[in-house]
């Protein structure tokens, strides 16, 4: 006898073989043994879940003489005929190559012929392939089939059905194995065949079966046929785990290997596509009954090696790459472009953001659930913080005396002092930082630092414990008018730049074209290159000298020039209003002239062109060549 395949060699014979499928089978077996069944039923599932057996099993109980319980004996004539496929009760018929309007006639011509049996069962394989008016011809008699006459429609893609074939049917759903059914009876399988397959070759059967008991027991076949599993990579893994680490030179390498070892580019893409959602599903804490144990523990690994961010974006890519497969000269190029843009983590797109983003997050969690200290918060920044400020000093151990136009302060302690930021004890205000000596003031200006006299902590002091004793102390600004420090002329040059991103974009765009010329106390003096700025930067005057008092913490003022003049000095009063001048009735009309010329004007407009030719007599005009 020639070698015949396992899985047609163990294809089930009666409802009780059928695995997985019992809402099927109970719902089934109840209705033939009460009598109760339908005239056209429609299987639908994936490949290798059980549809045709299915039917099969159906067409032996509704013609079995020994029915027991709804079972088929499988022992009579009429099992074993069906069995052997030379019944005349049981016609299948392949969908898809009589998918056109003649196969369906002459199927309905035999319908109504009579058979040995009690009920004639037709079995229509691939269902969806039928030509649209090949499902036209069959619906009348799909409604009102003879008595004797039952059809089971078969398909993959019951989406593809239409709905007029699907109302006229009683519709079962078949379902993927789960992956300890499927080990059970592939571990039977084995026994009652005798084959010599260990562990490693019952995991591979299932991984390549995926739930589906006709694909895992052909790969269970082909490991008995090489006496041990298949020497193969598991490039979806691989691919996975490269793009998780970001290294594309480890995704391009493994899908070489892979075609070099015969695989299509299709076939990688979607290997990888699988994995990744095995992984997707994991992470998500769905059920994946399907997988077996071991794959179940590879894809939560890889599901928290990847994060779900990634596996998305991914999932996306990938897919959306298998797509232009179709359509792209060379396969290959748009599988491993899509590798390169998974794999590389600088990437500026928002999925890649968002991937970058995730890792930092997960590292985050891992060094915080390793005990190690949580990340040092940065010290706030004073309110008023120069962006370039001199560092305080260091104490000397014995301390000069205060410079006099400083005010007392307690001694610095031996160990080196606090920053001048650092808060004095019983919770008094920081003290300003030091402000840097500036150049030399123009005539007019004070350009220097000066601590405010109310300031609590000793910056000034410090300055004056630092320098050396021969020093002499230079003698201190007076206090601007408003009774704050007055600025400096470094800094707020040096701060104008941030100040004015500051700002709305109205007034951004009107002071950009100026600079700061110089510092008056609290005024800051603001050249601007042509009348014209000065008029647009007058109007918005206000919103900028805001900005720049809430900048210092205190009111400031803006005088505007032009550049090359002097500011303008502020007036002590304000000026008396002068009366308009009024303008005599004959001045304006002989201004006007004498409006009698236009009363022969032409009220027709006139183009460019026309009075370009007027004002070039002789000028001729050349019509544009086609």
């Amino acid at each position: 006898m020639a070698h015949q395949s396992l899985y047609r060699r163990y294809r089930s014979r009666n409802f009780e073989e059928i695995r997985g499928q019992s809402h099927v089978t109970n719902a089934l077996r109840a209705a033939v043994r009460d009598g109760r069944q339908s005239h056209a039923y429609l299987f639908s599932g994936p490949r290798g879940t059980g549809k045709t057996s299915t039917a099969r099993v159906l067409a032996k109980a509704l013609n079995c003489e020994n029915l027991q319980d709804g079972e088929p004996c499988t022992t009579c004539d009429s099992c074993q005929a069906i069995e052997h496929g030379t019944s005349f009760d049981l016609h299948e018929l392949d969908a898809a190559s009589n998918n056109k309007v003649d196969d369906i006639r002459d199927l309905i011509a035999k319908v109504a012929l009579g058979s040995p049996g009690r009920t004639k069962v037709y079995i229509l394989d691939e269902v969806h392939m039928l030509s649209s008016g090949a499902e036209n011809a069959l619906l009348k008699t799909l409604e009102e089939p003879p008595d004797h006459v039952v059809f089971v429609l078969a398909t993959t893609e019951p989406h593809k059905v239409v709905e007029t074939i699907r109302s006229r049917t009683q519709p079962f759903e078949f379902r993927l194995l789960p992956s300890d059914d499927l080990e059970s009876h592939v571990r039977w399988v084995i026994e009652d065949a005798g084959l010599n397959v260990n562990d490693d070759g019952v995991e591979y059967a299932l991984r390549r079966g995926g739930g589906s008991a006709r694909d895992t027991l052909s790969a269970l076949d082909l490991v008995a046929a090489a006496g041990g599993v298949p020497a193969e990579s598991d490039v979806g893994r691989e691919l996975a785990s490269a793009i998780g680490a970001g290294d594309p030179a480890a995704a391009i390498a493994a899908v070489q290997r892979a075609l070099e070892g015969g695989r299509e580019p299709r076939v990688i893409g979607e290997t990888t596509l699988h994995t990744l959602r095995s992984a997707f599903l994991a992470s998500m804490g769905a059920p994946l009954d399907q997988l077996s144990e071991r794959a179940q523990d590879t894809a939560t690994e890889l599901g928290k090696e990847l994060g779900a961010a990634t596996i998305t974006r991914s999932l996306e890519t990938l897919g959306q790459a298998l797509v232009e497969m179709r359509q792209a000269p060379d396969p290959r190029v748009p599988l491993e472009v899509a590798l390169l843009r998974l794999a590389r983590r600088d990437g500026n797109d928002s999925a890649a953001l968002l991937q970058r983003i995730e890792s930092l997050e997960a590292r985050l969690a891992a060094f915080e659930a390793g005990g190690g200290p949580a990340p040092a918060q940065a010290a706030p920044a004073p309110a008023q913080a120069s962006p370039t400020p001199a560092p305080a000093p260091a104490a000397a151990p014995e301390a000069a005396e205060p410079a006099p136009a400083a005010p007392a302060v307690a001694p610095a302690p031996e160990s080196a002092p606090a920053p001048a930021e650092q808060q004095a004890p019983g919770g008094a205000a920081p003290a300003p930082r030091p402000q840097r000596r500036a150049a030399p003031p123009t005539p007019g200006r004070q350009a220097t630092a000066q601590a405010a006299p109310e300031a609590a902590a000793p910056a000034p002091a410090a300055q004056a414990d630092a320098a050396p004793a021969a020093a002499a102390p230079s003698p201190a600004p007076s206090p601007a008018p408003g009774g704050g420090a007055p600025l400096v002329f470094d800094t707020v040059r040096s701060d104008y730049d941030e100040l004015l991103a500051s700002v709305s974009q109205k007034v951004r765009s009107k002071f950009r074209l100026g600079s700061v010329t110089g510092v008056d106390g609290s005024t800051v003096m603001f050249g601007l290159p042509n009348a014209f700025g000065l008029e647009r930067c007058e109007a918005v005057r206000a919103e900028m000298e805001e900005a720049f008092s809430t900048r210092y913490g205190q009111p400031v003022s803006l005088q505007l020039h032009l550049d090359g003049s002097p500011p303008p000095a502020e007036p002590t009063s304000a000026p008396e209003p002068v009366a308009p001048t009024p303008v005599d009735a004959e001045t304006e009309a002989a201004e006007v002239g004498d409006v009698t010329e236009l009363a022969d004007a032409s009220d027709a407009a006139t183009s460019g062109i026309d009075r370009l030719t007027e004002a070039f007599p002789g000028a001729e005009i050349v019509e544009p060549r086609e």
